[in-house]
């Protein structure tokens, strides 16, 4: 956990310094829930800045050169489907139709952190930083995390304690003791054995 920490800049490292290639996005999940009026819904389209940003600059621009570059980069990252995208996310993560349109205030902590992670999981970036993401999930909503993951586009960096999740999700184990990291290759099991 404190490794993700400092990756995520949360934590600054006794020594050293790390680095993200130019233009990477690195997703982690902050330790306060979401609240306020905006819904489950809103809350997970506007986890991608980029869409909500060029979406509002397409109402108000007049530059007719501007606009169709506007158009062309929100046909290249599927706009027209991000509402059903974090719509199904939702619905993985316990969320019915009419409990994504309910306020963030009316949902428990748990609920809203489980809000917090479907916007992480929307917004798709490069490097994505998990610590304990099945904290406040049931079982069939980790079910649908785990198959989620496993066809994840990029880097996923994962903290857990559970040993199932583990092994149904990831296809390396990282290893730190001593200052040293040793690279296992598989799930827990594996990483077990191979130890």
């Amino acid at each position: 956990s404190t490794l993700v920490r400092v990756i995520a800049s949360q934590l600054e490292a006794d020594n050293g310094a790390g680095t993200m290639p130019r233009g990477s996005r690195l997703g982690y999940i902050a330790q306060e829930a979401p609240g306020g009026d905006a819904t489950p819904f809103e809350t997970v389209l506007a986890a991608d800045t980029e869409r909500a940003a060029l979406m509002v600059e397409s109402e108000s621009c007049t530059d007719p050169h501007r606009l169709a570059e506007v158009h062309d980069r929100l046909i290249a990252i599927e706009a027209h489907s991000a509402p059903s995208r974090a719509a199904r996310i939702l619905v993985g993560l316990g969320f019915d139709e009419a409990a994504q349109h309910r306020p963030l205030e009316s949902f428990s902590g748990g609920w809203r952190m489980r809000v917090a992670l479907a916007a992480l999981l929307f917004s798709q970036p490069d490097l994505l930083l998990l610590d304990e993401p099945t904290n406040h999930l049931d079982l069939e909503a980790v079910l649908w995390l785990e198959d989620f993951l496993r066809s994840y586009p990029a880097t996923i960096l994962l903290v857990s304690h559970e040993r199932d999740f583990l092994n149904n999700v990831v296809d390396h184990i990282l290893h730190l003791s001593g200052g040293k990291l040793t690279l296992y290759p598989g799930g827990y099991d594996a990483f077990e054995r191979q130890r």
